[in-house]
């Protein structure tokens, strides 16, 4: 190190200027990629059916993929490291604020309704009648006896006669 660590935020990013963490960093990112990847496919197949859980990971996706994608590129073309670092900040400063401010709400109120669902159905079925069909109910729902079935003809074999 020859100059001051501040003097080195306009320099581009390479492997001579930066050696010892260049490779580290692209190398890295492209991990960090295919991992979210993976992550993203796990945790939207076992969250298929809570949408505020997807979306989340939707969020997180996206926003993972142009932070990942935008500090490769970086990295490749040499952008200068004050570059770099505001790239880096600002995903990962999105991907906090998606995580911990911007779903929080939604995945309360998704509880609530979730556990007002569970109430219900549970006080629904608490009764121990309430899945039992009353005697009457199945001859009302069958429209009746059928005159038809008396000897296991149908009316358009009556008709043939």
């Amino acid at each position: 190190m020859r100059l001051l660590p501040w003097d080195y935020l306009l320099k581009p990013f390479n492997t001579h200027l930066f050696h010892d963490i260049y490779t580290v960093t692209w190398v890295a990112t492209v991990v960090l990629l295919i991992a979210l990847v993976l992550l993203y496919n796990a945790r939207t197949r076992a969250l298929h059916r809570h949408a505020p859980y997807l979306d989340l990971w939707e969020w997180l996706l996206w926003t993972g993929i142009s932070l990942f994608g935008l500090l490769l590129v970086a990295a490749v073309f040499n952008f200068y490291l004050i570059v770099l670092l505001v790239i880096l900040v600002t995903g990962l400063g999105v991907m906090l604020w998606v995580r911990f401010i911007r779903f929080p709400p939604q995945f309360e109120a998704y509880e609530q309704k979730l556990a007002k669902q569970r109430y219900f159905t549970r006080s629904k079925f608490a009764h121990p009648e309430a899945t039992i069909r009353p005697k009457g109910a199945k001859a009302a729902r069958a429209g009746g006896s059928r005159p038809n079935a008396q000897r296991g003809r149908s009316s358009r074999s009556r008709r043939r006669r």
